[in-house]
């Protein structure tokens, strides 16, 4: 049987608990101390250490930072690489054609950028919360919420040592409950508390459904004579074409190092798609190719991204707690960037929780850190561009550019949207289209020098999971991807994970799914994208999944 989740455990209180180290939950711990050093503050990380899971493009808009550390260059913060060349271009199979800077609004600028790893940043920015007496747990997953009647007030979070029925192991560790007067969910996309609370106090209600990317990123060194610091790339058009929104990243790091990305829209109709293999074929234009070609692929990851912007984003507060960065959902689409925003965020969300505790409060809703987000910079950031990716998805690419381009420059000059507000409608899950209304799509093997297969790749992300534990990838109903998804669907899930988790195979007895959990980089992509919402992404025991060294 499973372990009992009333079970007696040992507790600890805090001011604060935050779940997830990333840039906002960091962000948020370093601006309560900054405040008042006597807030006792704790942030829990799934990851083996700081940075192991965090994947982000980057190029980081420094305005976060300026907010929280305005010093931050004299600390030594991994930010070594300004934007110094800045350059849009729309692909064809055979060749490309660039798009002009001086059309494009000048929020799409970015010199005074830096071309960053946000792991490194992160690490970083643990050192600066530690210094400040914040405790810091990695390897310690939260995977269940504590309630105190209606208001969450802590979670559960180091249970470990699970035999695969969920039953307790010779090792077993029960985990401890961390008690706070707020919890901070700054899970990242999709975690699986902030999907919890959403769901319980119906914050998404009244608002548009959020949208979601596949982001995939290898990490390359070239040739020294090919790599130019500093330079940043962003394509659209082919491979995707007409089969899916999307584009290219490529950003010359430091190093010889050339960070390479491809987003595919999750809202794509054809389940034939397959995102892994567009990205493997991206590399093969002729102008990525020539930059790759003597190079050596030396990391890969791949994370979902949240796309719907302003008109998606949640309530944030709720009894006990808020929702941070990207759990709220607050990446600016046309501009490829979130990580501002989720630090502003940590800062708002830090700011409403010591005022309520210097004024006695405890587990209530912090509604003014939906205002602060509601109303400062992260709304301006994010309301200008809210029309682009609705556009996209319902017009197409051009149009897209064209009105969404119009609609940018005329709010960023005069903080009006004159395309209104448009909604996205259906989920990504609910646009996948049929298998039998789609063509298959043809995908050139991978040459193992430019495109490699999947599970190669994937040991490029230093993945691991204990085989023992419960799978973390939970079917609500295990006869669904066999009877309804294959039949329907041609089973998309052997496709959208870039990491190959899942497979139907061919046996006496017909087919069978199989989830291979191990491989699991934790991007979340099949608790949104499939067709019939069967699979549920949990935690796995802490310290599990990727272990990304500078993505």
């Amino acid at each position: 049987m499973p372990v009992d989740s009333e079970m007696t455990r040992e507790s600890m209180e805090y001011d604060v608990v935050i779940v997830g180290g990333g840039p906002s939950g960091l962000s948020a711990a370093i601006r309560l101390k900054q405040i008042d050093p006597e807030i006792s503050v704790v942030v829990l990380e799934k990851g083996s250490e700081i940075g192991a899971h965090i994947l982000s493009g980057a190029v980081l808009d420094p305005s976060g930072l300026d907010a929280l550390i305005p010093d931050w260059k004299d600390r030594g913060a991994p930010l070594k690489t300004e934007v110094v060349d800045d350059n849009f271009y729309i692909l064809g199979e055979a060749g490309e054609v660039r798009v002009p800077n001086w059309p494009m609004p000048p929020l799409m600028n970015n010199h005074g950028n830096y071309i960053v790893s946000m792991g490194n940043v992160c690490r970083w920015l643990a050192e600066q919360a530690e210094e400040l007496g914040v405790e810091i747990f990695p390897g310690m997953a939260a995977s269940q919420l504590v309630w105190q009647g209606s208001r969450v007030k802590g979670v559960v979070a180091g249970e470990m040592g699970l035999e695969a029925d969920g039953t307790p192991g010779p090792n077993y560790e029960p985990g401890m409950e961390l008690h706070g007067k707020y919890v901070f969910i700054a899970e990242g996309v999709r975690g699986s508390l902030a999907k919890e609370v959403i769901h319980r106090f119906g914050l998404s209600d009244d608002h548009e459904p959020q949208k979601f990317g596949l982001g995939m990123k290898e990490i390359w060194e070239v040739s020294p004579e090919k790599f130019q610091k500093g330079r940043v790339v962003h394509t659209m058009g082919w491979p995707l074409g007409r089969n899916a929104g999307g584009g290219s990243f490529i950003y010359h790091f430091e190093d010889n190092q050339v960070l390479v990305g491809f987003v595919v829209h999750l809202n794509y109709a054809n389940p034939h798609l397959y995102p892994y293999m567009e990205f493997q074929r991206f590399k093969h234009h002729p102008m990525v190719a020539e930059l790759l070609e003597g190079g050596k692929r030396v990391a890969y990851g791949a994370r979902a991204i949240s796309e719907g912007g302003w008109q998606s984003i949640p309530e944030l507060s709720f009894e006990g707690g808020v929702l941070l960065g990207c759990s709220a959902g607050l990446v600016n689409v046309p501009r490829i960037k979130g990580n501002h925003n989720a630090m502003l965020s940590g800062i708002a969300a830090a700011e409403a929780a010591a005022g309520a505790i210097a004024a006695g409060r405890e587990g209530d809703r912090l509604t003014d850190y939906d205002r602060a987000v509601r109303s400062g910079a992260i709304a301006r950031d994010l309301k200008q561009v809210r029309n682009v990716k609705p556009i996209w998805s319902k017009l197409g690419l051009w149009p897209s550019l064209m009105l969404g381009g119009f609609d940018m420059w005329v709010a960023n000059l005069t903080g009006w949207n004159p395309m209104g507000t448009w909604k996205h409608g259906k989920t990504d899950a609910q646009a996948t289209g049929k298998a039998a209304d789609y063509k298959p799509i043809d995908y050139p093997r991978p040459d193992g020098k430019l495109s490699f297969d999947r599970l190669t790749n994937v040991s490029f992300s230093f993945t691991n999971h204990e085989e023992s534990q419960p799978c973390h990838l939970r079917l609500k109903d295990a006869s669904i991807p066999i009877t309804v998804n294959l039949p329907d669907y041609a089973e998309p899930a052997q496709r959208y994970c870039p990491a190959g988790v899942y497979e139907v195979l061919q046996g006496d007895d017909g087919p069978r799914f199989q989830i291979n959990f191990q491989n699991c980089v934790h991007c979340k992509t099949c608790d949104i994208k499939d067709p019939s919402q069967n699979i549920n992404w949990t935690t796995p025991q802490g310290g599990d999944g990727p272990n990304y060294p500078n993505m």
